[in-house]
């Protein structure tokens, strides 16, 4: 029974050689359907492809329905041969669908092999471009394809005869067992491609024709005269679990070309990609010379970076490319020739001038567009609307915004990042804001990935508009925490993102776990966040009347327990517990709250100068309270000397010493009582003991700044060795050679002088 012809275009997927020979393929053979390798849930939307307002790069976006964050992304470039052959149809009105194991399978097994305990180790997979590159002798799969197939002008038929051959040849020398998992993976696809071409076949009529585009890996497997009995695909394709998907098309990168993607190909160099096929495709440059260009926006490139490039450099940089491919045996000049007589002449011989244009040049920054008709999840419509209302444009590159939350525009977009920031969709990240230690400035570096689209479609379970998605997801975060300190920080988070239902919702559940917690350290580590929260809430303008309440019973709570908290420590809760205290110390700074400065105060107190308190903790309340006024110089003094006395062990009187110290050395430097004090202990200590101290000693002392440590140095050098300063009369100075001297500085500093 006679059917419809098939050729099989079997192609290197964002190959611009390729491509250009997939459209010169289909002009001779004049199809009557194409089909595309790519999952067959994209069929739905392909005709979207042949919009004006679709500009590429973009990519088929393929979810699961209920789990968004299983996708498969189907990137197409301008130069992809899967572009080319879809516009190219669509242009002509011709059938367009895709044929590949469906996505609602592959995510079914993916989910499936999850779930059994023992996976199966996979082998390293061979890449047959590296096969037929090392049969013809080189070491470079990259660059025996560009002289082997995407830089030869032989007619289409006639390539596309020739690659499919040599698959076909490297196929059988695949060893690899047919219960390995990639090889069992590769047989579902292909059988399922055979399924759908049988089914093509069936429906055309025998003088149609049908032209499959596919990578050059399958052509073999879909030539209709070799296909297997339909049985054997059968059994390959029999009871595969089945998940719901949906898609649609999202914007794609240039840097992200350079990615695997749902057919695991990526490109190192999507910019020089897109200008050889500019070449190849558009009669406005078809008889330009490719390396004059290319060199001509390399030297552009450099300018725009303040480096020197000539006319005169780039006519020899040209001369240069051309000669190098010849000496190489290549049949046209390549990137790796340009970028070498680029180095040579344009740069002096050095690559980092080139480095510096090759993101723009080589890579490329291109994002590209989809039409407002793609299907889309309504959170991504919401989020499109205020990114134009808010003029903030998505772009690939990476920008950076500062926002001065005085201006009310300002702050619509501070709230909406930060909302976006809730909602876990990574467009924008804070920034650094300078020198400036004012809280009206915030700045945030801007970078749209690919990716983002399923962050966005992932966050749409939780509702239909950013605001509203933002607070459903922050309850659900609330709800499912028992950390106090997660939900002080949602709660910032939700001042900061302007939600005051989440707010609400967030300080619900903080209050009903502040009020059964009983662990200190747990409620002293939620006071920073909470006391930061009220101290910029102002600024905002955000009501944080309840937050106030909430921190002002956690602080009281935290203050009663503190004593009984320190009893019993060893050295790593001591050091958590301290962490924690000095934590909560800074966030009560910022309240400047007489109350809960009396309360924590009297919290310190209990600890500071008890025993059985671990040294690094009550050292730590001692040099807060000092810090504080509520001790003076001399009450610490004789805390550190009992603390320091010989009667002590020593290891302990380290650790209190490590917790008054830490922080700066200004009370060794300006209190040569302390210091003495310091002093004597350590030259009292015996020798065996101290080898043990030698480490906790350095790694107080190695805190401080060099100069600070010079400083220290010198006073103790000066002390007379009982821990005591030493007392100078003699200065060394001949005070009657220096009168003359001393009476003029009088004199210039306006002081009155008897002579």
């Amino acid at each position: 029974m006679a059917t419809a012809s098939v050729d099989v275009l079997g192609v290197r997927h964002h190959g611009p050689g390729s491509a250009r020979s997939v459209a010169q393929a289909l002009e001779e053979l004049t199809p009557d359907l194409v089909l595309i390798e790519g999952c067959p849930e994209l069929d739905g939307v392909v005709e979207l492809l042949g919009d004006a307002a679709m500009v590429p790069p973009v990519a088929g976006l393929v979810y699961a329905a209920e789990t968004p964050k299983q996708a498969m992304f189907y990137p197409l470039a301008e130069f992809s041969p899967e572009w080319v052959a879809a516009r190219w149809a669509l242009d002509r009105g011709i059938p367009v669908r895709f044929l590949d194991l469906p996505a609602s399978h592959q995510f079914g097994l993916a989910a499936q092999q999850d779930e059994d305990e023992e996976v199966t180790e996979r082998a390293p997979r061979p890449d047959p471009l590296a096969t037929l590159a090392a049969a013809a002798g080189y070491d470079d799969a990259e660059r025996w394809w560009e002289d082997a197939v995407e830089q030869r002008h032989e007619t289409a038929p006639e390539r596309f005869d020739a690659v499919r051959e040599a698959m076909a040849e490297v196929r059988v020398l695949d060893e690899r067992p047919a219960d390995d998992p990639d090889v069992l993976e590769n047989a579902r696809r292909e059988a399922y491609m055979r399924k759908i071409l049988r089914a093509e076949l069936k429906a055309l009529d025998p003088q149609q024709r049908i032209a499959v585009v596919c990578g050059a890996w399958h052509a073999p497997a879909l030539v209709p005269g070799t296909f297997p009995p339909v049985s054997r695909d059968n059994d390959l394709l029999r009871n595969l679990p089945k998940v719901k998907v949906a898609a649609t098309w999202t914007p794609w990168t240039s840097a992200r070309l350079s990615y695997d993607s749902g057919y695991g190909a990526g490109v190192d160099a999507p910019g020089w990609y897109a200008h050889l096929f500019a070449h190849w495709s558009r009669p406005d440059l078809a008889r330009a010379d490719v390396a004059t260009t290319w060199l001509v926006r390399v030297a552009r490139a450099l300018r725009g970076e303040q480096l020197d490039a000539s006319t005169a450099s780039v006519v020899e940089s040209v001369r240069l490319a051309t000669a190098l491919a010849a000496v190489r045996g290549r049949p046209s000049v390549g990137l790796s020739e340009l970028d070498d007589a680029a180095q040579t002449v344009l740069c002096d011989g050095s690559r980092l001038p080139l480095d510096l244009v090759h993101r723009t040049l080589v890579v490329g920054e291109e994002l590209g567009r989809v039409p407002d008709s793609a299907p889309t999840v309504p959170l991504a419509a919401d989020l499109a609307r205020q990114q134009r209302s808010l003029r903030l444009k998505p772009g690939a590159a990476l920008t950076t915004v500062e926002l001065d939350l005085r201006k009310a525009p300002h702050l619509a977009r501070s709230v909406f990042l930060h909302r976006l920031a809730v909602l876990g969709i990574g467009w924008a990240t804070p920034a650094d804001t300078g020198r400036t230690t004012g809280t009206f400035k915030e700045a945030w570096q801007l970078e749209w990935r690919p990716e983002i689209a399923v962050d966005v479609v992932e966050a749409s379970i939780h509702g239909t508009t950013v605001e509203a998605a933002a607070v459903s997801r922050v309850a659900e975060r609330a709800a499912a925490s028992d950390d106090l300190a997660e939900l002080s920080d949602l709660v910032g988070a939700c001042l900061l993102a302007d939600l005051p239902d989440g707010v609400r919702a967030v300080l619900a559940v903080l209050a009903d776990r502040a009020a059964v917690q009983h662990d200190v350290p747990a409620l002293l580590v939620t006071v920073e966040p909470l006391a930061r929260t009220c101290r910029y809430g102002d600024v905002r303008g955000a009501d944080v009347t309840q937050v106030r309440g909430i921190l002002s019973a956690t602080v009281l709570r935290a203050c009663l327990g503190l004593a009984m908290a320190c009893a019993a420590l060893d050295d790593d809760a001591a050091s958590l517990l301290r962490a924690r205290i000095d934590s909560a110390h800074r966030g009560l700074a910022l309240l400047q709250n007489e109350e809960l400065d009396q309360a924590w105060r009297q919290g310190l107190e209990s600890i500071s100068d008890v025993d059985s308190v671990h040294g690094s903790v009550a050292g730590r309340a001692t040099r807060l309270l000092l810090d504080a006024g509520q001790l003076d110089a001399e009450e610490a003094a004789r805390r550190m000397s009992r603390r320091l006395s010989l009667a002590a062990p020593a290891v302990q009187g380290a650790a209190w010493l490590d917790g008054f110290l830490a922080g700066d050395a200004v009370l060794l430097v300006h209190d040569l009582d302390l210091l003495g004090l310091v002093d004597a202990w350590v030259s009292g200590v015996e020798e065996e003991v101290f080898e043990d101290l030698l480490p906790l000693l350095r790694r107080t002392f190695s805190a401080f700044s060099a100069p600070e440590r010079r400083t220290i140095g010198g006073r103790v050098s000066r002390l007379d060795g009982t821990g005591s300063p030493e007392v100078t009369t003699d200065l060394g100075i001949d005070l009657e050679q220096a009168t003359p001297a001393l009476l003029t500085v009088a004199r210039l500093l306006g002081w009155g002088v008897r002579t």
